[in-house]
């Protein structure tokens, strides 16, 4: 648990939530709160210590699918609030839904919470909390309710739930049963519970007011009957909670002070607090109880997150898996080479509001962008390649000489960096260039490889171009060139010849083929499933192409997820999975630009 304070940390961004955050420890709104180390009813946390967290916030994945982007910024948001206000963040498992949760998921999302670089752990604690360990709670507070007057059985269809619930501009009609004694729903839920009643047969609904303007009061079901075998505990419950009656129980039974939740939820605040006045004035819960805030989810351009959507794509196989450097998966995100601290970067740019905008794709490629700027290792590779042939170098050099070279791996390297770590290559008769680098009639402006042009090797040599050589069919098999003696970087009288250009290009003698994946968004729409629109129909059919470039050899040495630059070209990621220093492979991650700039 961090004790720092917002005062003591560095400086943030304020927002709406910062700030109820910063009145409520003013006025000491949870300043006597009691916390026993563990969730628990009133009872249970009245025989605790003061709560040595000063707000408590929680992140509450269900674990049906893996984390996306958007889930990355709630992370950060209810995470970082902790952390700076002296707090704790909660990592539950919201698995009331025994039909779509399974331990993949779960693990899933415990790694990539990590992965961001947060943790759950208090005092004497630090495991994540289960929602499904609630159940026998829940199912006493249902009780409750139902004895209190504040719930009852209801045998209606769906669909004659459906038509008698009204909408926007007609009330509801109340249910047939909904007169019941609070002895004769107790009766009929107790059966429920024992399995004496078909699956869909009845619900236990809230009794609140089937006139509301808000449809969430209009007796919203808390309790269905569903035969599943949950993964966390088996077959010891036939009915399960709706969401709506778990998650404030949830919140209250782990003294949870700022329930953080995207704005669809808004409309769900009041049944919220309805069910907390309920059972704080039954004394099942502690007072104060939590209270839910809402935030706008992120819209991110060229970008879906609906989970059934993302499982679409997977199941489809228009994309390699849930961690497909493609997909906004937090793996995915991963595999494609973004850092914790790009989107933690993100998070605290795009910031946090009330209302719904869209936030463009280019702001997370630039976090990254910036994040490894400083910390990736530069390299040369050559991703179109053709031969470049020195035709003077055994002459000048000596026949079958390799020239030792060398450059800074980072040439910015941070401030006390000692040593500055260094790469290593060799130059020869022969290298490879990118094809781009030569034109045989230069367009107006093209200052790199032309006939009587001269350009610098990067770290090497000047040379000048004498022309190519073509095959039958006119294809460029060849650039030829000769080598400037006395002009090698870093040497005395180096500069004493004036290019306009530098190229990159790697040594036929030591340059290493690899397998580079090129990868581009998935999407030509930037809002490719809204207002009903069919994402499939805008897939990107070029975001991914896959090549053989040549690198040099401190490429090729990379581990697995090593963020790197390639010179000029931009920054890649050694697969962390297909990587080796036998077989190199290559993620693109972002280019040095914004190249869908307008």
């Amino acid at each position: 648990m961090s004790s720092s304070t917002a005062s003591e940390s560095s400086p943030k961004t304020s927002n709406f939530l910062r700030q109820i955050i910063e009145s409520d420890l003013e006025k000491g709104t949870y300043a006597n709160r009691r916390w026993a180390g563990s969730p628990g009813d009133a009872t249970h946390q009245a025989a605790g210590v003061a709560d040595p967290a000063r707000i408590r916030t929680r992140f509450p994945p269900e674990p049906n699918g893996y984390l996306h982007v958007g889930h990355a910024k709630s992370i950060c948001i209810n995470f970082g609030l902790a952390r700076d206000y002296g707090g704790v963040c909660h990592l539950r498992f919201d698995d009331t839904n025994p039909e779509k949760e399974d331990t993949e998921y779960v693990n899933s999302i415990i790694d990539a919470v990590k992965w961001l670089g947060f943790n759950w752990s208090q005092p004497g604690n630090d495991q994540a909390y289960q929602a499904s360990n609630y159940f026998d709670f829940m199912y006493r507070a249902a009780e409750y309710l139902v004895e209190a007057g504040h719930a009852y059985v209801d045998e209606q269809t769906a669909e004659q739930m459906r038509v008698n619930r009204g909408d926007f501009g007609k009330p509801g009609v109340n249910s047939p049963f909904r007169e019941r004694t609070p002895a004769e729903n107790l009766v009929k839920f107790r059966d429920m519970r024992d399995g004496k009643y078909e699956d869909g047969s009845m619900v236990l609904r809230a009794k609140i007011d089937m006139a509301s303007p808000n449809i969430n009061m209009r007796d919203p079901a808390i309790y269905r009957i569903r035969r599943a075998t949950h993964h966390n505990t088996g077959d010891a419950w036939c009915i399960y909670p709706m969401y709506t009656y778990a998650h404030p129980i949830e919140d209250a039974l782990e003294q949870i002070t700022h329930s953080i939740c995207t704005l669809e939820f808004e409309d769900q605040r009041p049944f919220y607090e309805w069910l907390m006045d309920r059972l704080c004035e039954g004394g099942l819960l502690s007072s104060p109880p939590p209270h839910q805030y809402e935030f706008a989810r992120l819209n991110l351009t060229y970008v879906i997150t609906s989970k059934r959507k993302l499982a679409q794509l997977v199941y489809d196989h228009r994309v390699s898996g849930w961690d497909d450097p493609r997909m906004p998966t937090i793996v995915g995100l991963r595999r494609r080479g973004y850092t914790p601290e790009s989107l933690q970067l993100f998070a605290e740019r795009i910031g946090v509001t009330k209302s719904d905008s869209w936030i463009d794709y280019g702001t997370l490629e630039a976090c990254l962008r910036e994040d490894l700027e400083a910390k990736a290792h530069r390299g040369m590779a050559v991703l179109n390649p053709v031969k470049l042939v020195l035709t003077n170098w055994d002459e000048v050099m000596g026949a079958g000489h390799l020239e030792p070279c060398s450059q800074p791996a980072l040439p910015h390297p941070p401030e006390g960096m000692a040593p500055v770590p260094a790469r290593h290559f060799t130059i020869g008769k022969k290298v490879w260039i990118d094809r781009e680098d030569f034109e045989e009639v230069p367009p107006k402006g093209y200052k790199r490889l032309f006939p009587r042009n001269k350009v610098r090797l990067k770290g090497g040599y000047v040379i000048e171009c004498t022309g190519c050589t073509k095959d039958a069919d006119g294809e460029i098999t060849e650039v030829l060139a000769t080598v400037v003696p006395d002009t090698k970087s870093g040497t005395p009288g180096s500069e004493t010849i004036k290019v306009k250009a530098a190229i990159t290009w790697v040594g036929v003698a030591d340059g290493v083929n690899a397998e580079v994946r090129m990868y581009d968004r998935l999407f030509l729409d930037p809002q490719p499933d809204a207002g009903g629109k069919d994402f499939i129909e805008s897939l990107n059919p070029n975001s991914l192409k896959v090549i053989t470039a040549i690198v040099e050899p401190s490429l090729a040495q990379a581990r697995p997820d090593d963020k790197l630059q390639f010179e000029r070209h931009g920054y890649f990621v050694a697969d962390r999975l297909d990587h080796t220093t036998d077989k190199p492979v290559f993620n693109f991650a972002v280019g040095l630009k914004d190249s869908w700039a307008k």
